[in-house]
């Protein structure tokens, strides 16, 4: 293990009860991490120990997964993803390539335990800051970015009456990939959904991650990952990967061809999920986090969605100041342009080695 990482096994403190350990995970404790996860009101399908394995094998990137424990049980966890960019910077992210983050526990005594821990180990490595990515305020007087919303909403056991509570406009759409006659199935394969999402967020201007990168989340989620497709007479309209935690359903990369415009596709792709998810017996639809202002903002607001801020705070160590590698940040906008017009194959081909660096 690097020398600038956690030890295995240190005792923080005995405080008033009971002395904690903070430790790193190791295989022999992902079965107990997994089963505190899924316990803890705090933690998302992000907190999952999964992702070690995804960030380390398809990014290449170390990983610091810490837990605490107390009493020999665990009590909180904390992923960490160690993200060394020429292009990006130096940073210690919560999670890392995902919308949420930071610290589980529904104890005091065990945040306050971790984040010391997590603070002490980005002034270790020399960071240029520790960034945790959480739901709600968690860390008082770090500085915060507020540059994301999240937008998830209850729905019902009965697809009518979530079709019905659609707004009449976003629902008039979802009517008209129904009339045009789509087609919605769950896809063994990941070929058809990587030809819609990589010409999706070339249209972006965004680079697209690989090919090894999703077939490694269907690996590692199997029992809580799938892909819906859709298609209008045996062509490919438009796909969604999704994420299942606990009662909630996670559309997370999704994207479409030329005729998902057309046909209303992207509209018809997520109110097949919705109504698939509510026959399953899931309760929530994580529409998951999008930009204010942009156009993914607009149109989940559009399907009756109210945006709920995420709270992304910042311990700086070496950083003046925390970062900003949005696309809406004005210096990026120049490559983005360009982005946006080369061949699809070129942005297969490059959009991974520079997407592995953003984190």
């Amino acid at each position: 293990m690097d020398p600038a990482a956690t030890h295995n096994a240190a005792a923080v403190t005995s405080g008033s009860g009971p002395e904690i350990t903070v430790r790193t995970l190791t295989p022999d404790y992902r079965e107990q991490w997994d089963e505190f996860v899924d316990a803890c009101p705090d933690a998302t399908f992000f907190h999952r120990a999964g992702w070690q394995e995804v960030i380390e094998k398809a990014f290449g990137h170390r990983t610091h997964y810490l837990f605490a424990e107390r009493n020999g049980r665990i009590a909180g966890v904390l992923p960490l993803g160690h993200i060394r960019s020429r292009l990006f910077g130096n940073a210690l992210i919560s999670t890392p390539f995902c919308m949420y983050g930071g610290i589980a526990t529904e104890d005091s005594e065990v945040f306050s335990v971790l984040e010391s821990t997590a603070c002490a180990l980005a002034e270790r490595l020399k960071v240029d800051y520790l960034e945790m990515r959480n739901r709600e305020a968690r860390h008082t007087g770090w500085p915060a970015k507020e540059l994301y919303v999240t937008f998830r909403k209850s729905i019902d056991s009965d697809p009518e009456k979530n079709l019905l509570a659609i707004p009449r406009k976003q629902r008039a759409m979802v009517r008209k990939g129904i009339k045009a006659g789509l087609k919605g199935e769950f896809d063994s394969s990941i070929n058809r959904f990587y030809e819609a999402y990589s010409q999706s967020v070339r249209s972006l201007g965004t680079p697209v991650f690989s090919r090894g990168y999703i077939k490694l989340l269907l690996d590692v989620f199997r029992d809580s990952c799938d892909i819906l497709t859709v298609t209008h007479d045996g062509d490919l309209v438009s796909s969604v990967l999704s994420f299942y935690f606990r009662d909630e359903v996670l559309p997370f990369y999704g994207g479409g061809t030329p005729l998902a415009r057309q046909l209303k596709g992207n509209d018809f792709m997520y109110w097949e999920l919705m109504r698939h998810s509510c026959e399953r017996g899931l309760r929530v639809f994580d529409y998951g986090r999008s930009k204010q202002g942009t156009g993914s903002f607009n149109f989940k607001k559009n399907w009756g969605f109210e945006p709920t801020p995420l709270h992304y705070e910042y311990h700086l160590v070496k950083a003046r100041e925390i970062p900003d590698k949005s696309p809406m940040n004005p210096k990026y906008r120049l490559f983005i342009n360009a982005w946006k017009r080369l061949p699809l194959p070129v942005t297969r081909l490059l959009g991974p080695l520079l997407v592995r660096n953003l984190g």
